[in-house]
């Protein structure tokens, strides 16, 4: 080989590596990637009872690869369920998390819809696998908002399960948060925003800087650590003022009775399902992390 043809192969080889470089590829969800999703939402609804159920499922770049619609479904639920699985590959989080931060008082995130997909209720979960966002499915027309998620975790679990059986992933159900995700979860909405969705249980990053209203939370058993200041919490007693905000969320202003807890960093403490609660007083900046344990017989 000359001087002139080494010179040739290097500025090809040279070339091609800058190319490589600068195109990356990316995995997204197949059609039977996403017929087994639905197909699994669809097992667990028909398994938990749920009245209907539009599942849609969507590819890395949020286009409609497959939807299926139960019978007795409403009809709007099918643009719903794909507003939900697109919402939730172009944010790569769970719609919960947005939806929370809008009634939480975010409303400034409202006219993010004139510019890209944006359907912010709850329902929507991207699919992951080995840390990459391959598509992601919306579920809309269930019993609840709540069973709207459930089906769709359910749909999502399964094909990081089967990713899993290949050997893409680490292990069935292990999430991984970053500080650098952390950090950002505790300065979301007006009290900190979900780390983890997944079925059964929910992990949030919190904060509280006063207090704030009498909780009831007909189905979750709240478990709490506390990171950074104190506060003064009562548990017990009646609502004052109770009112439903969502199916298994009461609020009121208050509580009556009750007993009071002094809480502070490194205390954990549990607030079983049904129990009322109210943080009366906080010593800002207050910081914790909490576990919602979700009942799955309520």
């Amino acid at each position: 080989m000359n001087a002139s043809s080494v010179a040739l192969l290097v500025s090809l080889v040279a070339a091609r590596s800058a190319a490589g470089a600068e195109i990356a590829n990316e995995a997204t969800l197949t059609l039977a990637g996403a017929k087994r999703a639905a197909a699994a939402a669809v097992t667990y609804a028909q398994a938990h009872g749920a009245p209907g159920a539009t599942i849609a499922v969507v590819d890395a770049g949020g286009h409609t690869i497959y939807l299926e619609r139960l019978d007795g479904t409403f009809a709007a639920g099918a643009d719903i369920s794909i507003g939900k699985a697109r919402t939730a590959v172009v944010f790569k989080r769970p719609t919960r998390g947005l939806e929370e931060a809008i009634n939480k008082g975010r409303t400034a995130m409202v006219p993010v819809a004139g510019v890209t997909w944006f359907t912010p209720l709850q329902g929507g979960i991207p699919i992951i696998v080995g840390n990459q966002v391959v598509g992601g499915i919306g579920v809309s027309g269930a019993a609840s908002a709540q069973q709207d998620e459930e089906l769709a975790i359910a749909g999502a679990e399964a094909m990081q399960s089967a990713a899993t059986k290949l050997g893409r992933v680490e292990a069935p159900g292990v999430t991984h948060v970053s500080a650098t995700q952390v950090a950002k979860a505790f300065g979301e909405g007006t009290t900190g925003g979900t780390l983890i969705t997944a079925p059964g249980y929910r992990v949030a990053a919190s904060r509280r800087d006063g207090a704030g209203e009498g909780e009831v939370h007909v189905t979750d058993t709240d478990i709490f650590y506390v990171l950074e200041g104190s506060a003064t919490v009562i548990t017990g007693g009646a609502l004052v003022g109770s009112h439903e905000i969502a199916p298994g969320e009461l609020r009121g202003s208050s509580i009556e009775g009750g007993t009071a807890h002094r809480v502070s960093k490194g205390d954990v403490f549990t607030i079983p399902s049904g129990v009322p609660h109210w943080f009366k007083s906080v010593e800002a900046p207050f910081h914790y992390y909490v576990i919602k344990a979700i009942d799955q017989d309520s």
